[in-house]
């Protein structure tokens, strides 16, 4: 069985590759953009590493249909990562506080 939590590095249909930051539970907490290289993916993760901790980096936001969601900004403010769509605020903060407690440590794992 799969140890959680972790990075999961894996190519998209466009042949891309985005990681996945799961939680202990196995949920994914949070979603890459698509890069060209193992290289860049990596360099994301390393992104995660160095901003997961930082409050002001999580951009906190709410979709037209009222679910809520957050991204990982970079000091650059460029997205890092988006998260999945909570129903309430109070489970988005949950997600936030997911990637703060388990961004830093998690292992990386090619799928």
């Amino acid at each position: 069985m799969a140890s959680h939590p972790r990075y999961e590095i894996s190519p998209d249909k466009g042949g891309k590759l985005r990681f996945n930051l799961t939680a202990k539970n196995g949920q994914v907490v949070l979603s890459s953009q698509g890069y060209a290289s193992r290289a860049g993916c990596l360099n994301g993760i390393e992104s995660v590493r160095k901003n997961c901790g930082n409050d002001s980096a999580y951009d906190r936001n709410e979709s037209t249909d009222g679910k809520h969601y957050f991204n990982l900004l970079a000091a650059n403010k460029q997205v890092i990562g988006t998260s999945q769509r909570y129903a309430s605020k109070a489970s988005m903060e949950k997600g936030i506080d997911s990637v703060k407690a388990n961004g830093k440590a998690a292992q990386v794992h090619e799928g």
